[in-house]
Formats: C-alpha cells, sequence, structure tokens
C-alpha cells in the first residue's frame, strides 16, 4: 500500500466516522426550548464539535491501523471477495 492509498484510506474512515458520531447525544433547540430566530427547531444546541473530532480522530486511528494490517498481512485479499469470480486464476507458482 503506498503513502497515498493509506491517506485516503484513513481519510474515508474519518468521515465515515465522524457521520456516525454526529448524531450521537445531539440535542436539538426544540428539545432545549431555546430556538434561535432565524434557525429550525431541529438545529443542534451547542453541538460541541472539537470533542467530536477527538472522538472520530482516536476510534478512526484505531480502524485504519487494523484495516492497513489486514492489508498489509494479506490476510483478506481482493480474490477472497471476488463471489462472481470475474477474476482470472491466479497463476502457478510451481508451474514452470
Amino acid at each position: 500500500m503506498s503513502i497515498g492509498s493509506a491517506v485516503v484510506l484513513f481519510a474515508v474512515i474519518w468521515f465515515m466516522t465522524l457521520f456516525v458520531v454526529l448524531p450521537l447525544r445531539l440535542k436539538t433547540q426544540g428539545e432545549t426550548g431555546k430556538v434561535v430566530p432565524g434557525t429550525h427547531s431541529s438545529a443542534p444546541a451547542g453541538p460541541v464539535m472539537w470533542r467530536k473530532v477527538r472522538i472520530v480522530t482516536v476510534v478512526s486511528a484505531g480502524l485504519w491501523v487494523l484495516c492497513c494490517a489486514i492489508i498489509l498481512s494479506g490476510w483478506i485479499t481482493i480474490r477472497d471477495i471476488d463471489f462472481m469470480e470475474r477474476m482470472s486464476p491466479q497463476a502457478d507458482e510451481t508451474s514452470g
């Protein structure tokens, strides 16, 4: 895996984790009863983004290390997930 692939993998995992973490413990302005004029009542009241960014970064770093370990070790290869058998057969290393 190249450096670029590792960075892209981390970015994808980070954003996927962000979209999972964003709605957790969310309190809307309508629930708190303090709706700012010009906003919807479903807008977040005090989203605490820096805490969520820290949580997302720590969790995604762990998931990234796990994914990199699986990719680099070869535990799961692209041939393992080729369920429709569209890839050509792997060349036999013993044939000469």
